[in-house]
């Protein structure tokens, strides 16, 4: 089988949880995740299938939009409810404080990234370093809020949308909301409710996987991934050149493109550049 598959992942469940199940319930090895989602967190993660993992480099940049909970005036190690707090304090923030001060955090900013989390710092995970009681200097890094809207505000607690660029990590948005404000905070909850081109629309609960008979029927076309781009069509001939790796003449304005063959099966992510097409990634079996 291949393709992709937009799971709509549970709370408790690591993305590679997900993974490791969905081999056996697809009969391959051959599947990768689209974005590392918390445990605590849950919503949207797509999974690629098959021959469609091949895709999965160009899913890295892609934009996600999460529904966070802030929870403010508590800080903790993890950033996030579960951790240990650190420190407690008591929130008397008006609707409107909090509202101005989302502003600084619109647009580029820069973000360090927190101790309990995948990155690496000479080869050891910060996450492993965290739960041996180390703490260890990480640079902020540059990371786009591209949209970050308050849906709710009620007294410690503040639900929020945020769309972002890759590599955000939303506990530290809130942690550092929180700190701007002079109480703390901590993220409570998150759903991811878009990824790339895919949203909730599109997925499908964990459960509901596992149980299927057919599987395979929840798969989306690799091309989905590649929808952003204009389709083309190629003639027999150059087809041929296309499975070939080879390039050729295209009269087409500079760009990417979704290839197809004359009976309609996606062939490639390709580029054009002064009229002659060459192949990014190929798709078609072999």
């Amino acid at each position: 089988m291949n393709g992709i598959v937009i799971v709509d992942k549970p709370q408790g469940w690591t993305s590679q949880d997900v993974t490791a199940r969905l081999r056996r319930v697809f009969g391959t090895r051959r599947i990768g995740h689209g974005g590392t989602l918390d445990p605590m967190a849950t919503g949207v993660l797509p999974v690629f299938v098959g021959r469609a993992t091949r895709g999965v480099e160009f899913f890295e940049h892609a934009e996600k939009t999460y529904e966070a909970t802030l929870r403010l005036g508590l800080a903790t190690d993890t950033e996030d409810i579960t951790g240990t707090v650190l420190e407690a304090h008591a929130v008397a923030v008006t609707h409107a404080e909090f509202l101005a001060v989302l502003d600084r955090f619109r647009g580029e900013i820069m973000q360090i990234p927190p101790m309990y989390s995948a990155l690496k710092v000479n080869g050891q995970k910060l996450c492993d370093l965290a739960r041996k009681g180390r703490e260890v200097v990480r640079q902020p890094r540059p990371i786009t809020i591209f949209e970050l809207t308050c849906l709710d505000f009620s007294g410690d607690t503040a639900r929020l949308r945020v769309r972002c660029s890759k590599g955000t990590y939303i506990r530290t948005l809130c942690k550092d909301i929180g700190a701007a404000l002079g109480c703390g905070g901590c993220m409570a909850a998150l759903r991811r409710v878009s990824a790339g081109e895919y949203g909730m629309e599109a997925a499908v609960p964990l459960q509901e996987l596992l149980d299927a008979e057919d599987p395979g029927k929840y798969l989306q076309n690799v091309d989905t991934l590649f929808s952003h781009y204009p389709a083309v069509t190629l003639t027999e001939k150059q087809e041929q050149r296309c499975r070939n790796g080879g390039s050729f003449t295209l009269n087409l304005p500079d760009g990417r493109y979704r290839v197809y063959s004359q009976s309609g099966e996606f062939l490639a992510l390709s580029q054009v550049e002064s009229d002659v097409m060459s192949t990014i990634k190929s798709f078609f079996e072999v």
